[in-house]
């Protein structure tokens, strides 16, 4: 660097101060060539913005921040927020007066609140240990330059930086309320209900501010900034999802999940179990759910600038989840059919248990509404595992007298529907041998104005189909498909809907497809029609709906 540079940067600082002498002002500068600045490392803090300062290991940083002379106090604020781990940092004052009066917004401290002549070119007025968010306000009278000393001791870290001088406009961080506590209001088997008082920055600027709960099984977070750093480096793999960074420090973007509600979801895994981040608007009251019975969980909120991605955070709390109440096991009989209703809303799960009477076990399930999941296991060991919405079949193999347990819910948060047969009397099958697919299909060109034709795969065992009709409206299609009734039979239907039932089978399988031709229908009409197929056991398996419309004009 050459030497007119030093000069020039000393001319800019020296222009801020108000000095009573030219020789006071030669003294000032050559004090500060010798003594404050190295102009290799020299950083000035810019005032009214968020500055991200990276600390190295054990190698401290300096910035520095000037405050002129004026005829009136002039306060400041210094907002120090660390990311990762607790550093060491204070503040030091090369002031050309006896005047200084400072103090720290909260915590503990060393600090000298009044300062009288002394020869020394710096004085510590504030220094901090610790990884919470400080904030030290100070008023100075006289002309004074201001150092800032960032020390990790742990390890290479992060932190950021907020000086503003003008304490008449809004805030870069929002404010907290007087008792930033969060309160556990309630706690179930698998839920946690959290409250806590409103910022006074939410209330005031609701389309900007946002509170924003973070939860974890480890422990509490003192700032958005930590949590998110202990987040990246526990190894989470996240889901995909909408890219939101809710902070400008994250290497990383978040990937964040809109809920039906509007709530922004963040739920990710980490080797030291889910961490999930909700955004929840202005509402200071939320249930967390889904969570796991007989654990402790950590719960964070923190008040969001969207604008800034600034944010400040309440004292965080912890609660611990109620043991779940031992399940209530029900025996199935061989050959015997259940129908259970499954609540995807309280996300009830249903056990059962079996005990085989053959060394061979046959399971039939029938989903007649939803998705449904089931699991078997055996001997502590799960030997099936699926979602389905349909038919299953499972034929397991073991010894007589092995006990078989299933477990069964729902997929979503609707309810559910199943029918259930266990058995080993393989000769008394609860459902009808099935083909291939349960899909009818209709024929494009054989589609008229009063008549279309539809065709469906049969077995070889020789089973009878039945054929129903209904005429809809072409906006009921979704709900009348969606909600259909799979495990109900022609029975629940009306006399006018049928339209026939015959008996069919193939010994080829390739060739058990039948056709009919449907007539007397309506031109450009919508229809549902259903074939019902009813083997011996008499228990119907209804094919899946398929709905034409009819030609308009022939």
């Amino acid at each position: 660097m050459s030497g007119s540079q030093p000069c020039l940067a000393f001319g800019l600082l020296l222009v801020m101060f108000s000095c009573h002498s030219v020789e006071m002002a030669s003294s000032l500068q050559q004090s500060f060539k010798t003594d404050l600045f190295n102009f290799y490392h020299t950083l000035i803090l810019a005032d009214g913005k968020e500055t991200t300062v990276h600390l190295l290991k054990d190698i401290p940083k300096r910035y520095y921040f000037v405050l002129e002379e004026s005829r009136t106090p002039a306060p400041f604020t210094v907002t120090v927020t660390p990311c990762d781990v607790p550093i060491e940092w204070s503040i030091q004052v090369h002031k050309t007066s006896t005047n200084y009066v400072g103090k720290a917004a909260h915590g503990d401290y060393d600090m000298h609140n009044q300062f009288q002549k002394t020869t020394k070119t710096m004085s510590t007025i504030f220094s901090y240990r610790g990884n919470s968010v400080e904030t030290y306000m100070g008023t100075s009278y006289y002309s004074a330059v201001y150092m800032l000393e960032f020390l990790s001791i742990e390890r290479d870290t992060h932190i950021t930086v907020y000086l503003t001088t003008d304490t008449t406009s809004v805030h870069l961080y929002p404010e907290l309320p007087v008792d930033p506590r969060i309160d556990v209001i309630g706690v179930g088997h698998s839920t946690v209900t959290l409250a806590w008082k409103h910022s006074p920055t939410v209330l005031q600027y609701k389309e900007n501010i946002q509170y924003c709960l973070l939860m974890n099984e480890k422990h509490n977070y003192k700032s958005l900034c930590a949590a998110e750093t202990a987040i990246r480096s526990s190894g989470v793999k996240s889901p995909q999802g909408l890219v939101l960074s809710l902070s400008p420090y994250a290497l990383d973007p978040q990937p964040v999940m809109v809920l039906s509600n509007g709530e922004l979801s963040i739920i990710s895994k980490a080797s030291s179990g889910e961490v999930r981040q909700i955004c929840v608007g202005t509402k200071n009251i939320y249930t967390v759910s889904n969570l796991t019975p007989t654990t402790q969980y950590y719960f964070d909120v923190f008040v969001v600038n969207f604008l800034t991605n600034a944010s400040a955070a309440y004292t965080g709390t912890f609660a611990r989840t109620l043991e779940e109440p031992e399940s209530k096991v029900t025996e199935l009989k061989d050959g015997k059919v259940i129908q259970l209703i499954l609540d995807g809303r309280k996300q009830k799960i249903y056990h059962l248990q079996y005990q085989a009477s053959h060394k061979q076990v046959h399971f039939a399930f029938q989903s007649c509404s939803g998705q449904v999941r089931i699991e078997i296991s055996r001997d502590a060991k799960v030997l099936i595992s699926e979602s389905f919405a349909g038919l299953r079949h499972f034929t397991l193999k073991g010894r007589l007298g092995d006990q078989y347990l299933v477990h069964l819910g729902s997929t979503e948060p609707s309810n559910a529907s199943v029918k259930v047969q266990v058995s080993s009397l393989f000769h008394k099958p609860f459902f009808p041998a099935l083909p291939e697919s349960l899909k009818i299909k209709s024929f494009s060109k054989l589609r008229t104005c009063d008549s279309v034709t539809i065709a469906w795969l049969g077995t070889q065992q020789l089973s009878k189909y039945c054929v129903y009709k209904k005429q809809i409206e072409e906006d009921q299609v979704w709900m009348e498909t969606r909600n259909a009734d799979r495990c109900s039979g022609p029975e629940i239907r009306q006399r006018s809907d049928k339209v026939l039932c015959k008996y069919f089978h193939d010994l080829n399988i390739q060739r058990a497809v039948t056709t009919e031709t449907i007539g007397g229908l309506k031109a450009g009409t919508v229809y549902l029609f259903d074939v019902y197929l009813i083997g011996s056991s008499g228990i119907p398996v209804r094919y899946y709906s398929k709905v034409v419309k009819t030609r308009k004009k022939c």
